[in-house]
């Protein structure tokens, strides 16, 4: 019988995989780590600002004379909808369906509706009108100033 290795080659063949066992364990371990360190930046970075807004807290979304009383206005880059349900009172709320994370597409009619599957909320208060979505819309803190409407 002809073998192709020695006992010896044989034994380090295993420790050549135990080695590099353990070298694919730290490579794993270093890139949970890194992975871990970019999600908390990551989360740092969120709190500075609302998510997706690309603008800072609390800077101008435009003028008020813009938002229709009885209506509202669908700010897409800041995720935020600002509504006039009465004149003078300005509501606010996050602008994705709760139902399932889609940005909402109008006001029309005193609800704010998403064209995904036909969710609708209160321009008053952000309450769930129509199903599917069960849970209101999260309120955002609104203000006008200088003629201009801002959200944080």
């Amino acid at each position: 019988m002809i073998h192709d290795r020695s006992p010896d080659s044989a034994v380090d063949a295993r420790g050549d995989a135990l080695e590099s066992g353990y070298a694919r364990r730290a490579v794993l371990r270093g890139a949970l780590t890194l992975g871990a360190v970019g999600i908390g930046g990551a989360l740092a970075g969120a709190a500075a600002a609302p998510a997706g807004t690309g603008r800072r807290a609390g800077a101008p979304l435009g003028p008020a004379s813009a938002i229709p009383v009885g209506g509202g206005v669908i700010y897409d880059k800041a995720k935020v909808v600002v509504t006039q349900p009465t004149a003078g009172v300005y509501k606010a709320f996050d602008a994705m369906c709760t139902h399932q994370k889609c940005l909402l597409a109008e006001v029309k009619g005193g609800t704010i509706n998403c064209a995904c599957h036909g969710a609708k909320y209160s321009i008053t208060d952000g309450s769930v009108v129509h199903p599917p979505a069960t849970v209101d819309l999260p309120p955002r803190q609104v203000t006008v100033s200088g003629g201009n409407v801002s959200v944080t």
